[in-house]
């Protein structure tokens, strides 16, 4: 009888010693790649220049206050919501109160204070909350202050009454006949 021998298979602990073997190998393949990659990153590095060139910057125009945005929102709002005979009055230097002076009139009671509510409301929109209002239980004459301009939204009467258009047109000509004297 003749008994043929069966090809050994490597015990464990050979393939374990073997797999060892080749992830040293492997390792310090990576630390060679490694080391290299980093002196070419360097070199790279150094040929480049040390700032990027300052670019030029073109000149935009001056932007807009605050006020001066929140003031043009709110006067489009009430235009869209159909005032009657919306001014602007410029008051910079007549009074300290305010620079502006928006006035408006509305047809009814309703109208009135709903384009009060809508002041507050796109002010409030702008991030820009107003310093207060008054009027709005009887809407006949609704005064929201936003700092640096006032809103006057009235009945047709009470604008003739006021006549608040009239009373800073007053102003400017009795200082303007101070100043002549």
């Amino acid at each position: 009888m003749t008994t043929e021998k069966t090809p050994r298979k490597p015990s464990a602990k050979a393939s374990t010693v073997k797999s060892s073997k080749e992830k040293s190998a492997a390792k310090a393949k990576s630390t060679t790649a490694t080391r290299s990659a980093t002196k070419a990153t360097k070199a790279v590095a150094a040929t480049k220049p040390a700032k990027a060139p300052k670019r030029i910057a073109a000149k935009s125009p001056p932007q807009k206050s605050i006020d001066e945005v929140v003031r043009e929102a709110v006067i489009a709002r009430l235009d869209s919501m159909k005032a009657n005979d919306l001014k602007v009055i410029d008051v910079r230097g007549k009074t300290s109160v305010c620079d502006f002076i928006v006035i408006a009139s509305g047809t009814s009671t309703r109208h009135v204070k709903s384009m009060g509510d809508e002041v507050v409301v796109t002010a409030k929109k702008l991030g820009y909350p107003p310093l207060g209002m008054e009027g709005e239980k009887d809407a006949e004459w609704i005064l929201v202050d936003l700092g640096d301009t006032v809103i006057h939204v009235m009945l047709p009467r009470m604008r003739e009454f006021y006549q608040l258009e009239r009373m800073w047109g007053i102003v400017e000509e009795s200082r303007a006949s101070a100043m002549a004297v």
